[in-house]
């Protein structure tokens, strides 16, 4: 399958007291997804119900899990997760309810 490729950088900041990290290098990995991660990021973007750091975070972890997941469908480890996966995605492409 064609995948969009990306490289994956996640650098530790600091501890919950504020203290600076002391991991000497940031984690970084290249990953392959079958969606434009960037591109969903920016739908989700849009939505009023999330803030921009919330809905980037969770656009990427989605998409970043979402593909082992659909790589590895046959693995127990996924088995009950999936079918509620497939249908809170459903809800989140949705989009935000009308009040």
């Amino acid at each position: 399958m064609k995948q969009h490729r990306y490289r994956v950088t996640v650098e530790h900041l600091s501890d919950p007291d504020g203290a600076p990290s002391s991991h000497p290098a940031p984690l970084q990995f290249e990953v392959g997804n079958h969606d434009d991660i960037l591109a969903v990021v920016a739908r989700l973007s849009r939505r009023s119900d999330l803030d921009a750091a919330s809905a980037t975070s969770l656009g990427v972890g989605l998409k970043l899990f979402g593909e082992v997941m659909l790589e590895k469908r046959q693995h127990p480890l996924f088995a009950q997760l999936l079918p509620h996966f497939g249908e809170f995605m459903k809800t989140l492409k949705k989009g935000i309810p009308a009040d």
